[in-house]
């Protein structure tokens, strides 16, 4: 997949107004993403307007992120007047949250870019995905588009790259050699890799440090063959409290939160427990429990998040159920 795709289908549309949308809460790898994209795609069509937009706005790291570099993110894009809706890092409607609906109303076609596994559904929307799970962040598929262009890439736009490559690699832990290529060539353009890596390092403030102990202190623990496997439930900051699970030695890390009749998952897991069960956690676990919730599931093999309806027990006992069963299945196919 390349870029000339994209603009083979913004030429066919002679599109004038194009949105650009992340996940809601969006992260680092979303947003520079977009905005990478967003200058790649005005430097080829100049007459073009782009703007990036977050459903429910950018995580409190993005924010600190976006005092650094001139990105401009609206909450409320003007997805009625685009001409054509690209996706970044997000592989369903769903987790555009309350844009989702404007979204499936338009009749503008979409385009899905994501470093995780195309959702059916999505893909019966889309005009076009594109997609790579061997890609460690949605930022080094953005960064092949300006090499297969030959766009001089400026010092924002690497800065923005290397930033998002950063981030979903937990600063270079989970980057495989064509990452840690792309991140020599970033560093060449005249990147500071360590100013830049500076402004990933947030203090972690008071709600979400009770929020990682709560998590700790209701865990359930469960060992399944040689693996540990942890189930919590915290109102907030699930995805940090199944890190801190997962750092303190689960395998794997299961946490979930409740709004209303809203309910979240987030999944985490470690390198080891990927590699030798197999299991990836978006496609495995994340997606099956999100279609049994009534909702959306989705992600990387080691870290995924769920969105649904229903229980908290109700979910976890459903994810706990899948896990087994994978671990099960993986046990046997060795």
């Amino acid at each position: 997949m390349s870029f000339a795709e994209i603009t083979k289908t913004i030429d066919g549309l002679n599109a004038q107004h194009i949105t650009l949308l992340c996940h809601h809460n969006a992260d680092p790898d979303a947003v520079c993403s977009a905005y990478a994209l967003s200058t790649l795609i005005k430097k080829h069509r100049p007459q073009t307007k782009v703007e990036v937009g977050a459903a429910q706005g950018v995580s409190r790291l993005t924010k600190h992120i976006l005092k650094n570099l001139p990105i401009k993110v609206q909450t409320t894009p003007n997805v009625e007047s685009a001409d054509l809706i690209i996706l970044l890092d997000t592989n369903t409607i769903q987790q555009l949250d309350n844009l989702a609906e404007k979204v499936k109303a338009s009749k503008a076609p979409i385009i899905v870019i994501d470093h995780h596994a195309v959702h059916p559904e999505t893909e019966k929307t889309a005009k076009l995905c594109i997609t790579d799970e061997n890609a460690s962040s949605t930022c080094e598929i953005i960064y092949r588009f300006y090499k297969q262009t030959n766009t001089k890439i400026e010092e924002n736009e690497a800065k923005a790259l290397f930033l998002g490559i950063a981030f979903d690699t937990r600063h270079f832990v989970l980057a495989n050699s064509s990452t840690l290529k792309t991140i020599a060539e970033l560093i060449d353009t005249g990147v500071n890799a360590q100013e830049a890596l500076s402004l990933l390092s947030l203090p972690m403030d008071f709600s979400e440090r009770v929020a990682r102990l709560k998590a700790c202190r209701r865990i359930k623990l469960f060992k399944i063959g040689e693996w540990i496997v942890a189930l919590s439930h915290v109102s907030a900051y699930q995805a940090s409290a199944a890190r801190a699970i997962i750092d303190l030695g689960a395998h794997v890390a299961a946490v979930a939160g409740q709004k209303n009749e809203n309910l979240e998952i987030s999944l985490r897991c470690t390198r080891e427990f990927h590699e030798k069960t197999g299991i990836h956690l978006g496609r495995d676990v994340a997606k099956p429990l999100g279609e049994y919730l009534q909702g959306m599931g989705g992600g990387h093999s080691t870290a995924a998040g769920v969105n649904g309806v229903g229980e908290i027990e109700i979910g976890l006992k459903r994810c706990l159920k899948l896990l087994k069963e994978k671990i099960v299945q993986a046990k046997t196919q060795i």
